[in-house]
Protein backbone atom coordinates (compact mmCIF):
# COMPACT_ATOMS: atom_id res chain seq x y z
CA UNK A 1 0.00 0.00 0.00
CA UNK A 2 2.93 2.29 -0.57
CA UNK A 3 1.75 5.63 -1.85
CA UNK A 4 -1.42 5.86 0.20
CA UNK A 5 -1.98 7.71 3.42
CA UNK A 6 -1.40 5.09 6.07
CA UNK A 7 -3.47 5.55 9.24
CA UNK A 8 -6.93 5.07 10.59
CA UNK A 9 -9.37 6.89 8.34
CA UNK A 10 -11.66 9.65 9.59
CA UNK A 11 -14.18 12.04 8.05
CA UNK A 12 -11.43 14.29 6.65
CA UNK A 13 -9.79 11.48 4.68
CA UNK A 14 -10.02 11.19 0.92
CA UNK A 15 -11.80 8.14 -0.48
CA UNK A 16 -9.49 5.12 -0.55
CA UNK A 17 -7.36 6.12 2.43
CA UNK A 18 -5.60 3.15 4.00
CA UNK A 19 -7.51 2.00 7.07
CA UNK A 20 -4.83 0.19 9.05
CA UNK A 21 -1.38 1.40 10.06
CA UNK A 22 1.16 -1.02 11.46
CA UNK A 23 4.17 -0.42 13.64
CA UNK A 24 7.65 -1.87 13.09
CA UNK A 25 6.73 -4.88 15.24
CA UNK A 26 3.75 -5.76 13.00
CA UNK A 27 1.08 -4.61 15.46
CA UNK A 28 -1.35 -1.71 15.40
CA UNK A 29 0.37 1.70 15.29
CA UNK A 30 0.03 3.33 18.71
CA UNK A 31 -0.14 7.11 19.11
CA UNK A 32 3.23 8.83 19.45
CA UNK A 33 2.37 12.13 21.11
CA UNK A 34 -0.39 14.64 21.67
CA UNK A 35 1.39 17.27 23.79
CA UNK A 36 2.76 18.56 21.57
CA UNK A 37 0.59 17.12 18.80
CA UNK A 38 2.95 15.26 16.50
CA UNK A 39 2.81 13.49 13.16
CA UNK A 40 3.12 14.68 9.60
CA UNK A 41 -0.68 15.04 9.61
CA UNK A 42 -0.67 16.44 13.19
CA UNK A 43 -2.91 13.58 14.30
CA UNK A 44 -0.68 12.28 17.11
CA UNK A 45 0.52 9.27 15.07
CA UNK A 46 3.60 8.66 12.92
CA UNK A 47 1.37 7.97 9.95
CA UNK A 48 2.65 8.61 6.46
CA UNK A 49 1.51 9.00 2.90
CA UNK A 50 2.52 10.34 -0.50
CA UNK A 51 2.63 13.91 0.81
CA UNK A 52 5.18 12.93 3.48
CA UNK A 53 8.31 12.91 1.34
CA UNK A 54 10.49 13.04 4.47
CA UNK A 55 8.98 9.87 5.98
CA UNK A 56 8.12 11.20 9.47
CA UNK A 57 7.75 7.64 10.72
CA UNK A 58 10.04 7.27 13.77
CA UNK A 59 8.49 8.01 17.18
CA UNK A 60 11.43 9.44 19.11
CA UNK A 61 11.66 10.65 22.69
CA UNK A 62 13.89 13.61 21.97
CA UNK A 63 16.94 14.35 24.07
CA UNK A 64 19.02 17.51 24.32
CA UNK A 65 21.81 15.77 22.37
CA UNK A 66 19.43 14.70 19.62
CA UNK A 67 17.93 18.21 19.36
CA UNK A 68 21.44 19.74 19.18
CA UNK A 69 22.43 17.24 16.49
CA UNK A 70 19.33 18.00 14.44
CA UNK A 71 20.04 21.73 14.66
CA UNK A 72 23.63 21.10 13.50
CA UNK A 73 22.42 19.25 10.39
CA UNK A 74 19.94 22.01 9.54
CA UNK A 75 16.81 20.55 11.13
CA UNK A 76 15.90 22.96 13.94
CA UNK A 77 13.31 21.20 16.09
CA UNK A 78 13.38 23.69 18.97
CA UNK A 79 12.20 26.91 17.31
CA UNK A 80 8.40 27.24 17.18
CA UNK A 81 6.87 27.57 13.70
CA UNK A 82 3.15 28.27 14.22
CA UNK A 83 2.43 28.26 10.49
CA UNK A 84 3.12 24.50 10.56
CA UNK A 85 1.45 23.97 13.94
CA UNK A 86 4.92 23.29 15.34
CA UNK A 87 5.47 24.44 18.92
CA UNK A 88 9.21 23.73 19.18
CA UNK A 89 10.43 20.72 21.14
CA UNK A 90 12.08 20.25 24.51
CA UNK A 91 13.84 17.14 25.85
CA UNK A 92 11.32 14.45 26.75
CA UNK A 93 8.82 15.33 24.01
CA UNK A 94 7.67 12.46 21.81
CA UNK A 95 7.88 13.44 18.14
CA UNK A 96 7.60 11.76 14.76
CA UNK A 97 10.98 12.43 13.16
CA UNK A 98 12.15 11.59 9.68
CA UNK A 99 13.69 8.17 9.32
CA UNK A 100 16.67 9.58 7.41
CA UNK A 101 17.54 12.20 10.03
CA UNK A 102 17.10 9.73 12.88
CA UNK A 103 19.41 7.27 11.10
CA UNK A 104 21.96 10.04 10.55
CA UNK A 105 21.84 10.78 14.29
CA UNK A 106 22.42 7.07 14.94
CA UNK A 107 25.51 7.06 12.72
CA UNK A 108 26.74 10.19 14.53
CA UNK A 109 26.16 8.65 17.98
CA UNK A 110 23.28 11.02 18.85
CA UNK A 111 20.11 8.97 18.19
CA UNK A 112 17.12 9.50 20.44
CA UNK A 113 15.22 6.66 22.17
CA UNK A 114 12.46 5.15 20.02
CA UNK A 115 8.95 3.96 20.88
CA UNK A 116 8.65 0.90 18.62
CA UNK A 117 4.89 0.47 19.04
CA UNK A 118 4.47 4.03 17.75
CA UNK A 119 7.03 3.86 14.92
CA UNK A 120 5.43 3.25 11.52
CA UNK A 121 6.46 0.14 9.59
CA UNK A 122 7.61 2.29 6.65
CA UNK A 123 10.58 3.38 8.77
CA UNK A 124 11.95 -0.11 8.02
CA UNK A 125 12.44 0.97 4.39
CA UNK A 126 15.29 3.14 5.71
CA UNK A 127 16.31 1.78 9.13
CA UNK A 128 16.87 -1.90 9.97
CA UNK A 129 14.67 -3.17 12.82
CA UNK A 130 17.75 -4.30 14.73
CA UNK A 131 19.03 -0.72 14.83
CA UNK A 132 15.70 0.64 16.07
CA UNK A 133 15.56 -2.08 18.73
CA UNK A 134 18.89 -0.86 20.17
CA UNK A 135 17.11 2.38 21.12
CA UNK A 136 13.74 0.93 22.12
CA UNK A 137 12.14 2.44 25.18
CA UNK A 138 8.78 2.18 26.89
CA UNK A 139 7.95 5.72 27.87
CA UNK A 140 6.90 6.14 31.49
CA UNK A 141 4.33 8.76 32.50
CA UNK A 142 7.28 10.86 33.71
CA UNK A 143 9.81 11.02 30.84
CA UNK A 144 12.25 12.76 33.20
CA UNK A 145 13.02 9.37 34.69
CA UNK A 146 14.74 8.48 31.40
CA UNK A 147 17.53 10.94 32.20
CA UNK A 148 16.69 13.30 29.35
Amino acid sequence: MVGTRSRAADESDPPGAELISQNVLGGHLDPCGTDPLTGFYRDGDCTTGVEDVGSHTVCAVVTEEFLDHQRQIGNDLTTPMPEYRFPGLVPGDRWCVTATNWLRAHFDGMAAPVVLASTHERALEIIPLEVLQEYAVDVPSDPGSLGI
